[in-house]
């Protein structure tokens, strides 16, 4: 688990890039296994990893014999082990770089991201060294990384559908599966959804705050619409999924919140046998006072 610092930067990036903070600290979380820096050398370093066969790809001629005979470069991926330690990945990194700065820089993996330095140019940066930085700047900085990358990749909707196989397939490659990415994020995701508490859940909008009735009314009205739920007055997981289903069954945006364009679907969606229509002005009005949408 993260500490606060680390989720107070990912929550405020999260805020920015219009998702759920849940959502952004699974993916950090998974990625980085829940630390977001080690102490190499007396100073704060982000998590690395290093691809010997992205080495080895930057690399020929000398540069590639020396870097292979020294046992930092493979045309096989795997071939080169990563110390157990951070210390050790750092110690390694500095003698690839001592090889070739640039190519051994673009062969890390970088932060609680775990985003390759080879993507520098694609994301923005002016150098593999600018990434660096980046990364090294504090968890602020590798959380922006993260942002990059999910953004220029298209990933957005991805996360607020919470699609969490097709976000893996797209993060973590084709063979997402074999390490179960998608459900270590699901699994993660809802983790950090309980612990957003009943009142003050992420899926809240900033600043407001839902009383157990009214959350007790949203869950019969999706109850009533075929998504059951126990009606509990707690905004938790089983709830914010229910309204993503609804959401996406409805074609509406999916953030998870129950705003009055939501309520007004779920109305739109129920029986007249539910209760009739003086309930769900109620609800209706109650939502659109605490969430002006």
């Amino acid at each position: 688990m993260f500490d606060q610092v680390t989720r107070t930067a990912v929550t405020e990036t999260a805020k920015q890039l219009g998702l759920e903070p849940a959502a952004l600290l699974a993916i950090a979380e998974v990625e980085s296994g829940g630390t977001a820096y080690a102490i190499v050398s007396g100073r704060r370093e982000p998590l690395i990893r290093f691809e010997g066969h992205y080495f080895d790809r930057r690399l020929a001629g000398a540069k590639r014999s020396k870097a292979r005979k020294a046992g930092l470069a493979s045309p096989d991926a795997g071939a080169i082990p990563n110390p157990a330690s951070q210390t050790g990945r750092w110690a390694l990194l500095r003698e690839a770089a001592s090889v070739d700065h640039v190519a051994a820089y673009e062969s890390v993996s970088w932060g609680v991201g775990q985003v390759m330095g080879a993507h520098w140019l694609w994301l923005g940066y002016p150098s593999v060294d600018a990434l660096v930085d980046e990364a090294r700047s504090g968890v602020a900085g590798q959380i922006r990384l993260v942002a990059r990358y999910i953004e220029k990749a298209g990933l957005i909707d991805t996360i607020r559908a919470s699609d969490w196989t097709a976000f893996a397939r797209a993060y973590n490659g084709p063979s997402f599966a074999q390490s179960g990415y998608d459900k270590k994020i699901a699994k993660a995701y809802d983790r950090y959804l309980a612990d957003g508490g009943p009142h003050t859940s992420v899926r809240d909008k900033a600043g407001t705050s839902r009383t157990a009735t009214d959350i007790a009314d949203i869950q019969r009205m999706l109850s009533a619409a075929g998504y059951p739920l126990k009606v509990d007055g707690i905004s938790g997981a089983a709830t914010n999924k229910a309204v993503r289903r609804f959401q996406s069954d409805a074609g509406l945006i999916v953030d998870g919140i129950a705003g009055p364009k939501t309520v007004a679907a779920l109305r739109s969606a129920l029986p007249l046998s539910s209760g009739g229509t003086g309930l769900w002005d109620s609800i209706l009005n109650v939502v659109r006072s605490a969430f002006g949408r």
